[in-house]
């Protein structure tokens, strides 16, 4: 009988073990799959011009140009947008975490409403965005589009920022509190400077994410050639650009557009090892 236990259990290891190494197998060689698809597809357009020119006449028939105002597009609307998401989230976490019990009804309401939130597509973002400028009488522009992708990367900030909050050691709040400090002078003295690997953490990733979607902005933040110079007018960014591209019959400009693809990739990969670096560099100075 408990040979026959013995076997089973070793059987279930196995079967569980063999899932896990296919499952690594399979994300590993997706990433892998995807950075080499544009790498050899885009290498051969990419060049100093494409990255130094705005487009030219005929840019997206073949002829010249660059995508130089869909690269600052998204950067700008990136970082505008993650610094809007930002200012939004620190107060949420904040308020869950220091002035709210730990089990509240409003508490569990709010985390439900932010996990909702997460989970929904970004196309419907854009949309509500879109609904949104026609009620308020405005036209697509960088500053709609910076709203719009910040409502979409507010949730991915707040529950990351808040999820790694909840587990610092209650411990230190009841320190702070009994030597006389306040909520607010615990929440940025105390709780935020330890939490400091996961707030920059969850700011890079939530950049990385709003400068890689098409969807949100695509009614929102328009398309133009020219290099962002105002709030209210039409800002490029690279998912749209790597769209148009990818949609013309023209074999050389949808090389170019596996080329824009294989700066946002890079562009995105240098965002998430940062943030893991930087988070790792934080670590070293923190209470374990």
């Amino acid at each position: 009988m408990a040979k026959k236990y013995f076997d089973k259990r070793n059987t279930e290891e196995a079967v569980f073990k063999c899932l896990m190494v296919l499952s690594i197998f399979i994300v590993a060689v997706s990433l892998i799959s995807i950075l080499a698809t544009v790498l050899v597809k885009g290498i051969g357009a990419l060049n100093i011009a494409m990255l130094t020119k705005t487009p030219e006449g005929g840019y997206y028939l073949g002829k010249t140009g660059g995508i130089l105002n869909a690269i600052l597009g998204s950067v700008i609307l990136g970082v505008g947008a993650t610094l809007m998401s930002l200012v939004i989230s620190l107060p949420v976490v904040c308020y869950l975490n220091l002035y709210l019990k730990k089990n509240s009804r409003f508490a569990l309401l709010v985390r439900f409403s932010l996990d909702v939130l997460w989970g929904v597509p970004s196309i419907v973002y854009g949309a509500f965005g879109f609904a949104a400028m026609l009620f308020l009488g405005l036209k697509a522009s960088l500053l709609s589009g910076t709203v719009t992708v910040a409502l979409l990367i507010t949730p991915i900030m707040a529950r990351s920022m808040d999820e790694i909050i909840r587990i610092i050691p209650f411990e230190l709040k009841e320190a702070a509190y009994a030597l006389g400090s306040t909520r607010l002078e615990t929440a940025f003295k105390i709780i935020f400077k330890q939490a400091q690997p996961a707030i920059l953490a969850a700011t890079l990733v939530a950049f990385g994410r709003g400068i890689g979607d098409a969807a949100c902005v695509l009614f929102t933040a328009g398309f133009t050639d020219s290099l962002p110079y105002s709030l209210f007018k039409p800002v490029a960014t690279l998912p749209l650009a790597i769209f148009f591209q990818l949609g013309t019959p023209f074999p050389e400009v949808q090389k170019r557009g596996y080329a824009a693809a294989l700066i946002l990739t890079l562009l995105i990969l240098t965002v998430s090892l940062s943030a893991r670096f930087l988070s790792k560099r934080f670590t070293e100075h923190l209470l374990k």
